[in-house]
């Protein structure tokens, strides 16, 4: 296996660790590019392997989406639950389109800003996660579409890369009442308009750059993301119904301060 093989494998499987955690997968994505020297033409290699993440949710709730879709024409609770996701959807898909030359030029080129930004993100998720309101909502199902578009607009602040997509929307959800287990699971059910959306949109507006010259570690990148992902889903859940998430930000504090701290080093 070559270096840039076995670089490929370790960001496939970064990716699939980091996804459905509220840690940031783009910041950690970016950050360990930076500092292994890795980049790809057009972003390639980062805007495919996050499909294969979409694709382990897609895999792991299949069963359940299926019925959801099968049954709205005759099932309320299945067409709220439609319709609570695309509220949620809406505010990214509106931002990520005004502001995507903004961040993917700017935003995307600060290892500096997304090292603060997992410090700061995990501070506030501790906080959180201590102080949340008792929680008024247990099933990612049924959330008020009032809440589904009040954390699509939380979702929002992702655009910052250090920030988090899940970290966001989890946040935004327990400080909203929705239980710590039900809001990890509405964050993926609403990863899955968002990060296919911004799959689409960014391989259109990358077409003429992009670079799949690479493709054995594009495939490798995949491969590790999805396989990866699919055993994170299946233990963060249970995990985070019993623990809570103070690990993840006592993680964000630690990588962004040891990012900061090889920054200052010159590395």
């Amino acid at each position: 296996m070559g270096d840039q093989t076995l670089i490929a494998a370790v960001l496939g499987l970064l990716e699939g660790l980091t996804e459905f955690i509220p840690v940031s997968s783009t910041g950690h994505l970016l950050l360990a590019g930076h500092f292994l020297g890795f980049e790809s033409a057009g972003k390639t290699f980062e805007v495919v392997i996050q499909l294969g993440a979409v694709l382990a949710i897609l895999t792991l709730y299949f069963t359940r989406l299926w019925t959801v879709f099968s049954t709205a024409g005759r099932d309320p609770a299945a067409r709220r639950f439609l319709v609570s996701v695309l509220l949620a959807f809406l505010p990214a898909a509106v931002v990520g389109v005004l502001a995507h030359d903004f961040i993917k030029t700017v935003l995307f080129e600060s290892p500096r800003l997304i090292a603060v930004m997992l410090i700061v993100g995990g501070v506030v998720l501790l906080v959180v996660d201590r102080l949340a309101p008792v929680p008024q909502h247990t099933d990612a199902m049924a959330i008020p579409f009032r809440k589904a578009l009040t954390i699509g607009v939380a979702q929002c602040l992702a655009m910052v890369p250090g920030v988090s997509r899940s970290g966001a929307t989890i946040v935004g959800a327990l400080l909203l009442g929705v239980e710590k287990r039900a809001a990890a699971e509405f964050s993926f059910f609403l990863s899955m308009p968002t990060m296919g959306a911004a799959f689409a949109y960014d391989l259109f507006k990358n077409r003429d750059v992009l670079d799949f010259s690479a493709l054995s570690d594009i495939a490798v990148g995949f491969v590790m993301a999805f396989v990866t992902a699919v055993f994170v889903v299946r233990w963060v859940l249970g995990y985070v119904s019993r623990q809570g998430y103070a690990l993840f930000g006592w993680w964000r504090i630690i990588v962004g301060s040891v990012a900061l701290g090889a920054l200052w080093l010159g590395y």
